[in-house]
């Protein structure tokens, strides 16, 4: 009997092979099924049947997801993981924080998972659609924007000592509390380095006055929202942008081909609910949207990727489907579950909803371009 394929099957890839099932995880298990037949099978079958296994990454920070991919997925305090991690190790942040904080805390999680409000307004149903949660920032006293000012300023300068020079933040934000984030984040030395708006129609904003809709039919408090801010900033680099790409792999933003650059404003909807499905957290991201943000983060395609506030993976899976190595930490256990189930199958997925479950890399090149906004 050729002892080969059991070798494989045991784990014995080669790392050419290795790369290649991580990187096209939609259509591994039909590669091994058609070399190695019933024992890939058989073999598949067991895994699925095997309770999934952690260890730890560092004793005092938490779990790690067992490495079957690219990606590493922690549970645990990214602010003790920061402090932890190897100076200049980090080629980009790409997160969608908790930047109202108080929605995320203990009391305010409950509340959303019962379905009683608190800073999450459950609002009602609309035009025949479930409207989902969503945090009140208008709710936030002057102690929780304090709150709000010292947790930025200290998760900024834990961020600046990890990232390469060159390296960029890319961090979703909100019109209302954006100022809070972008000051602590200039003021830790990072260059701001414009916006990136994702052009989205949500049900935020455009409401009447409460109690009183009748009385002021033409009012509306707050525009109706069509945006969404995420804040670009970079660590300087060490001298020149070329050196700096040279030496640290970063300094600049992929572009999308060699007549097309990336562009600030991205066209967007609202995550599909075959994404909700999978990853059932409130905040969740589109895969169509996060695999521009996050392919653009590394210029040279080189470098690892953090999500230090990585909820259900969104931006993990992006990474993972356009080929980069990438970091996930969460320190709420429910949404650390669902991301590690999550992310493989989020970055199966084709982005643009046909529905086929194909694999993004296994589609045309044209998929990734951003859509022209002014006809050019």
């Amino acid at each position: 009997m050729d002892p080969e394929p059991l070798k494989v099957l045991a784990g014995e890839l080669p790392s050419d092979v290795r790369q290649i099932l991580y990187r096209h995880p939609a259509e591994a298990p039909a590669v091994l099924r058609e070399a190695f037949g019933e024992y890939a099978a058989a073999a598949e079958a067991r895994i699925d049947a095997a309770p999934r296994v952690t260890s730890s990454l560092h004793a005092t920070i938490g779990e790690v997801e067992t490495p079957q991919c690219l990606h590493e997925i922690v549970h645990g305090d990214c602010f003790e993981w920061l402090q932890q991690r190897a100076q200049d190790s980090i080629h980009a942040i790409v997160t969608d924080p908790p930047y109202g904080l108080k929605e995320y805390t203990s009391v305010e999680k409950g509340k959303l998972r019962r379905g009683r409000g608190g800073v999450w307004r459950i609002p009602p149903t609309f035009d025949g659609c479930t409207r989902r949660p969503l945090p009140r920032f208008t709710v936030l006293t002057e102690e929780d924007k304090l709150a709000l000012k010292d947790f930025f300023a200290r998760w900024a300068l834990r961020a600046y000592r990890v990232l390469v020079p060159g390296g960029h933040v890319f961090i979703a934000t909100n019109p209302l509390v954006s100022h809070y984030v972008y000051m602590a984040l200039i003021d830790a030395g990072f260059e701001k380095r414009g916006e990136i708006i994702r052009l989205v129609q949500t049900l935020r904003g455009g409401d009447r006055p409460k109690n009183a809709h009748r009385e002021f039919g033409g009012i509306t408090v707050m525009p109706r929202s069509g945006w969404e801010p995420w804040g670009l900033f970079r660590k300087p680099c060490e001298g020149r942008v070329q050196d700096n790409l040279r030496k640290w792999k970063a300094g600049g933003l992929r572009r999308i081909s060699q007549d097309q650059p990336f562009c600030d404003v991205i066209r967007s909807a609202p995550t599909r609910g075959i994404e909700r499905e999978i990853a059932p957290h409130p905040s969740l991201k589109p895969q169509a949207f996060m695999r521009q943000v996050v392919r653009a983060s590394l210029p040279l395609g080189e470098g690892i990727v953090l999500d230090p506030f990585m909820g259900g993976g969104s931006t993990i899976a992006a990474a993972t489907a356009v080929g980069y190595q990438s970091i996930g930490i969460e320190s709420d256990r429910e949404f650390y579950e669902i991301a590690v189930a999550a992310v493989p199958r989020l970055a199966a997925l084709a982005p643009n909803g046909d529905g086929n479950g194909s694999s993004w890399l296994s589609r045309s090149a044209r998929d990734s371009e951003q859509p022209a906004l002014f006809g050019q």
